[in-house]
């Protein structure tokens, strides 16, 4: 894994200064204006790449700026919500425009927050010239930050209105939940453009009033002329009934008011929303259907076809259709591959991989999270260290699935490595806090997980308890898993079918019956949680420890389901310590039924018998054996060279 390592440590994202470089070669043949021209095209292209640091130093090379290429370089800061440093140049700019000041408040608006709130509202009052623009940025600066009534006040304290200004507002109203006064908004309105149609509709979806926005679509969709964006407010309509499986209204109004026969035709998205309906709800047949009626199909179109496919796991139909794609996208290679993951068929995950033109993150992610997701671990580390090598950034989805592979591998060694990395390159989110949890519980570092689940406050889920107490449970610590047991109970958080199994374990660990039994019970009385056959099998380990074996028969027998080889195994092992003939035989007749081709049930059995010097039947179970054609498993021992 020294390659790894090296990969790991060396992962850093450099910035090369081409800027002079750039500047020196403009300024051949163009006059100083031409030249300026380019160098703010040059900032604007740098910016919108995500190139911050590079349009920064192009800016600062520039020796005689104009008031474009100020704004360029404070757009770019308040995208990026880096406001100080917006705010620095603002203060520093020599000549101020609106188009300065309106930059700069959004930027304090978009930063949320009272603080900022209040600093954007302060430059608005101090410009020395406001235009639409401004106005309306504040409205909705407000309305962002859940301010409606001040955003109203702005409002009605402007010179002169136009219909952005109301639209800001409906906006503003349906952002906060208020459908009421954005539909009263709406029908008050003196001049309506089909925005404010369009942008009603759209947000009444949001809001789950689909029958509303509806009506409202009825009532008032004769209005103006602006057809496409009428057919807009459709498909949104189209699109909110299918996001909650009301695929019947939206085949009905797809068929009915947007047949043609109205005054405008449905487009390409209104076919897409339609098929997306019926993928989102199974029927990838009735999708299909729609599919091979289309007359113009866009990428989106074969691409909601082939995730439907995906997701029903006919991967022969995706990859027909993916083969009959005119130009497939990343997102087409991605649903393919992740499809084939999904399915376990690594042999056309690789294929797929290896002929993607563009591989993008989720490209990646899709591969490695497939090879990890099929326990093909070295494969996901492997792919891992290209990825670096290649210069792709990984992302916190990526090194979940990387600290699961070093899980699965049990390589405290890798696993010590990854979260070195995470530490230096991005802040642990809940999933990967958890997964460093459970690496660490399964490498035995006990005490680095225990670290890690401290270190996270409050900032805990279920899953983060049940990887702690499952890992005291599996190393045998049941005193520090019942107490972290009892520590989630006083702090109200929720036990699962999953956090029952641990505890039932860790009662086994440490011979605890009766608390066994007493959790077993609240399982199903307190949190109304149903046994699963996992649950009875820890409760027979737990009795047959102690040498309850009648009483683990019982329980056995009493099962709701059919008892499985953990359930039997748990008995058969009991019976060995306890030399339990009887219920020995019984546990071990129904392992070879369970499991015909496991040598483990026969030489318990054989083992019991040799114990108690019973030879004739040790012999008949050997015979039995041979007979059988059962080969004994050869034993092996695991050693981590690196921690030798």
């Amino acid at each position: 894994m020294s390659t790894l390592y090296n990969t790991l440590r060396n992962t850093r994202n450099t910035i090369a200064p081409r800027t002079r470089a750039f500047a020196s070669q403009t300024k051949t043949n163009d006059t100083p204006t031409q030249l300026l021209y380019q160098l703010n095209k040059k900032i604007s292209h740098l910016i919108r790449t995500g190139r911050l640091t590079d349009a920064r130093a192009l800016f600062d090379s520039i020796d005689h700026r104009n008031t474009v290429t100020w704004n360029s370089m404070i757009t770019g800061y308040v995208q990026r919500r880096e406001i100080a440093k917006a705010r620095q140049l603002f203060d520093e700019m020599p000549h101020k425009d609106t188009v300065s000041w309106n930059l700069i408040i959004s930027g304090y608006f978009s930063c949320r927050g009272s603080r900022f709130v209040e600093e954007g509202r302060k430059l608005f009052d101090q410009m020395p010239q406001r235009d639409f623009v401004s106005w309306n940025t504040v409205i909705s600066g407000y309305a962002k930050n859940g301010r409606m009534d001040q955003a109203l006040e702005v409002f009605k304290s402007m010179p002169q209105r136009n219909v952005v200004s109301c639209n800001a507002m409906i906006t503003g109203f349906l952002l906060n939940g208020d459908v009421d006064s954005a539909v009263g908004f709406f029908r008050s309105m003196t001049e309506r453009d089909s925005a404010s149609l369009s942008g009603l509709i759209s947000g009444l979806v949001r809001n789950g009033e689909l029958n509303m926005a509806a009506g409202i679509l009825t009532e008032y969709g004769n209005e103006g002329d602006e057809k496409d964006d009428l057919v807009y407010a459709y498909n949104v309509l189209i699109a909110g009934y299918g996001q909650r499986g009301m695929v019947d209204e939206a085949r009905r109004l797809f068929d009915g008011v947007m047949s043609g026969q109205g005054r405008f035709r449905r487009n390409v998205v209104s076919w897409n929303s339609m098929m997306m309906c019926y993928v989102k709800a199974g029927d990838v047949v009735s999708a299909r259907e729609l599919f091979d009626r289309m007359l113009e199909r866009d990428a989106c179109s074969w691409n909601t076809m082939i995730s439907g496919y995906v997701q029903i796991c006919n991967m022969e139909e995706a990859s027909k259709l993916f083969s009959l794609m005119p130009s497939p996208d990343e997102l087409s290679w991605n649903s393919i591959i992740s499809g084939f993951a999904q399915i376990g068929d690594l042999t056309h995950v690789k294929e797929f991989f290896e002929k993607m033109p563009r591989k993008n993150l989720i490209s990646w992610n899709s591969v490695i999270a497939g090879y990890e997701k099929n326990e093909e671990y070295k494969d996901a580390i492997e792919l891992f260290s290209q990825m670096q090598l290649e210069g792709e950034r990984p992302d916190r989805h990526t090194l979940s699935s990387v600290l699961s592979a070093s899980t699965g591998l049990v390589d405290l060694y890798l696993g010590r490595q990854i979260h070195q990395f995470i530490t230096k390159t991005v802040i642990p989110d809940l999933p990967i806090n958890n997964s460093l949890i459970t690496m660490y519980s399964r490498c035995g570092t006990i005490g680095d997980a225990r670290t890690v689940f401290n270190e996270m406050k409050l900032y805990k889920d279920v899953i983060t308890w049940n990887a702690m107490i499952g890992g005291y449970a599996f190393h045998g610590f049941a005193a520090q898993a019942l107490e972290l047991f009892e520590l989630m109970k006083r702090l109200k958080t929720q036990p699962t079918y999953i956090t029952f199994i641990s505890v039932l374990n860790a009662c086994a660990h440490a011979g605890l019956v009766e608390e066994g039994k007493r959790q077993f019970n609240s399982m199903i009385s307190d949190y109304g949680i149903e046994p699963r056959v996992e649950h009875f099998a820890s409760l027979v380990d737990i009795l047959g420890r102690q040498g309850q074996l009648q009483e683990a028969m019982d329980l056995i027998d009493s099962m709701p389901m059919k008892p499985d080889k953990a359930v039997w195994g748990a008995l058969l092992g009991a019976c060995r310590v306890h030399n339990n003939v009887e219920l020995a035989q019984v546990a071990a007749k129904a392992l070879i039924r369970l499991e015909p081709e496991s040598s483990a049930p026969y030489a318990l059995l054989f083992n019991i018998y040799a114990d108690l010097g019973q030879w004739d039947d040790a012999e008949r179970v050997r015979a039995l054996m041979e007979e059988n054609n059962v080969k004994k498993q050869a034993g092996y021992s695991w050693v981590d060279s690196n921690n030798c």
